[in-house]
């Protein structure tokens, strides 16, 4: 009869300690998956602000202002609601303001005829001066109307509540005229 309680006892210790193991894998499962979610979670808001900045890019560079005034295209940010509850979710604001840092002049053998975009480029066939030399005439020689500038456009988006930071740059190049090119770029 002795030896009946003890083993009821060794019983009741096995189960215990099946218990406490069995809780502890549980917590480690909960603990292990609110970290993944966390993670995902994280990206996904990342991905999120990278898309809202690269609309906040396409939207300013596809302005009719961009190349002529674009601080005024700058001046007001881009708030997006991902989510559709009438709250924004992202702000994406230009700063630095976009700025052009170089042009170079389009040659007119690079024009091709038969594309209406490079047909506004051309000039016209008629001799302009007529053999005298101008100031500069050996460095324009060859160029057509227009110039390609370069410019870097950066968006930097914000996220309230998760504070989430991203800033993009992207390069453009715009075909603007050769004679505006000069007041764009310094």
């Amino acid at each position: 009869m002795n030896t009946q309680h003890r083993q009821r006892g060794a019983t009741l210790l096995v189960a215990m300690i099946f218990l406490v193991l069995m809780s502890l894998f549980a917590i480690s499962a909960y603990k292990s998956s609110t970290g993944n979610l966390r993670i995902v979670g994280n990206m996904q808001s990342r991905q999120e602000s990278i898309a809202v900045a690269q609309k906040a890019i396409e939207d300013t560079i596809s302005s009719s202002l961009f190349t002529t005034n674009p601080e005024q295209v700058a001046a007001n940010p881009l708030e997006v609601d991902i989510d559709g509850d009438g709250v924004t979710d992202y702000t994406a604001s230009l700063d630095p303001t976009p700025a052009c840092y170089r042009t170079k002049p389009i040659k007119s053998t690079d024009l091709n005829p038969d594309l209406d975009a490079d047909l506004a480029c051309m000039k016209s066939g008629t001799v302009q001066l007529g053999g005298i030399d101008g100031p500069g005439a050996s460095s324009t020689a060859g160029n057509s109307l227009c110039a390609n500038s370069e410019w870097n456009v950066s968006a930097e988006v914000v996220d309230a509540k998760t504070d989430t930071r991203v800033v993009v740059n992207q390069g453009v190049a715009v075909r603007v005229l050769e004679a505006d090119a000069e007041n764009l770029c310094l």
